[in-house]
């Protein structure tokens, strides 16, 4: 066995081929360890290395990610292909991401549940709804719009149609998750999206023709911040997105997250509708997470967090279009949207453990009102709200006589705590609406 041939240094042959202080910068780039991905516009305020300007300085950054991005087969009007990257914190986020919207256990227990599935998820839906409508205008408050939502009111002006179609919209993406994204599915989930809401209505569930004034991306003082491609490509070029969308490709790897954030960007970059554009591709990203099997997606509020930073969002969009379709300035961006809304989520059911272990403690110290099978029961209501009990249930469960399960149910009615409705020519009981806040009552 011989030795391997040592390969020729790299400084000394960059040295060979460009400027020497380059060669350095470029070398100890490849060789250094990570650094944050800046656009030009954070670079061109930073100081360079010594003997750089901030241009030379940047044309070292671009040519070590070159040498590292990965091509999708998506490209501009002119055909300059999209790319991205995967630097430590794209695959550090996108890993987070990947693990808890695919079935962490921890998170899952309680949203797998079938009694409280529902309730978890159409208060997502509902907020994803809401918030998602308001970055695009509606201006309608958020319990008004939760009221209507629930109890099927008709709303009562655009914004409330807005946040209404939006909801319905979400429930289609969810009931079509996995069936192929075709041109005809992104028309129809716009005309849902934007039904009743539009100056020009026969606009909802179309693409704009040559024939159309084309919508661009204005800033608020009127400034266009982005022309998307002429209208006659559109055809062409929404096909080739969801060509995209429903590839699963085992030649090149896309992690299935990131494919999700791309069409995401791509619907918003081919702007393809009057209007609309920005909630079809929110929603064109739950149906590729739910579409590839990442089916907690559905109990996250990714509107939520953008409207907290509108700005960075559009950033976000505009940084990848202005530096050679470099995709992952929108990717870091949404992962980090991603991760705080798991984030929030997982407080959320943190503080719902926490409180049925408060109530549940409250009852215990006034155990001499109520009876281990009412101790169970009560934990079973408080984290099943949509419960129903009966005598003959009850006791099953416990194993006791009809009359002590009726007496056990006709106590918890007498103390607030559930609540008799007739079913057929039987009785059965329900949790109370508010029955965490008569357990606290009861317990001062």
């Amino acid at each position: 066995m011989r030795t391997p041939e040592q390969p020729p240094p790299t400084a000394t042959v960059l040295g060979r081929l460009v400027d020497p202080r380059i060669a350095d910068a470029l070398a100890g780039a490849l060789a250094g360890g990570p650094q944050p991905y800046h656009h030009w516009d954070d670079t061109r305020y930073r100081t360079p290395p010594p003997g750089l300007t901030r241009e030379e300085w940047w044309a070292v950054i671009k040519a070590t990610r070159l040498s590292t991005n990965r091509r999708i087969p998506l490209t501009s009007p002119e055909g300059t292909p999209f790319a991205y990257s995967l630097p430590d914190e794209v695959l550090r986020d996108n890993e987070f991401v990947s693990t808890h919207t695919a079935g962490m256990i921890s998170l899952g227990e309680d949203v797998a549940n079938p009694a409280v599935r529902d309730r978890y998820l159409v208060n997502s839906l509902i907020e994803e709804s809401i918030t998602s409508s308001q970055l695009e205008g509606a201006r309608t408050d958020k319990r008004v719009a939760q009221e209507m939502i629930r109890s099927g009111r008709e709303p009562r002006d655009k914004s409330e149609r807005m946040i209404l179609n939006n909801f319905h919209a979400m429930e289609f993406v969810s009931k079509i998750r996995d069936e192929p994204l075709t041109p005809e599915i992104i028309c129809h989930i716009q005309r849902i999206a934007t039904e009743g809401t539009l100056d020009t209505p026969e606009s909802a569930g179309r693409f704009q023709s040559a024939h159309d004034n084309r919508v661009g991306v204005y800033d608020t003082t009127g400034h266009l911040l982005y022309q998307p491609p002429p209208a006659d490509l559109i055809p062409e070029r929404i096909e080739r997105l969801c060509a995209f969308a429903n590839s699963r490709d085992t030649t090149t790897y896309l992690p299935g997250v990131i494919r999700a954030i791309i069409i995401h960007f791509m619907l918003g970059y081919e702007h393809p509708f009057e209007d609309g554009n920005g909630r079809t591709a929110r929603l064109l990203f739950y149906w590729s997470m739910l579409n590839q099997g990442y089916w907690l997606t559905e109990f996250i509020s990714i509107s939520r967090v953008i409207k907290k930073a509108p700005a960075k969002y559009g950033r976000a969009f505009l940084h990848t279009e202005t530096d050679d379709n470099d995709l992952t300035y929108f990717i870091l961006f949404h992962l980090k949207v991603l991760r705080r809304a798991i984030d929030e989520l997982n407080a959320y059911l943190a503080r719902k453990v926490a409180e049925v272990r408060e109530l549940t403690g409250i009852l215990h110290n006034d155990s001499g009102h109520f009876n281990h099978r009412q101790f169970a029961l009560l934990g079973n209501a408080l984290k099943n709200p949509a419960a129903r009990y009966s005598v003959q249930s009850h006791q099953t469960s416990h194993r006791i006589s009809a009359e002590t399960a009726r007496q056990d149910l006709v106590q918890l009615e007498k103390f607030g705590f559930l609540e008799k409705r007739r079913l057929g020519k039987k009785f059965v009981y329900h949790p109370k609406p508010n029955l965490a806040e008569a357990i606290r009552a009861f317990g001062l």
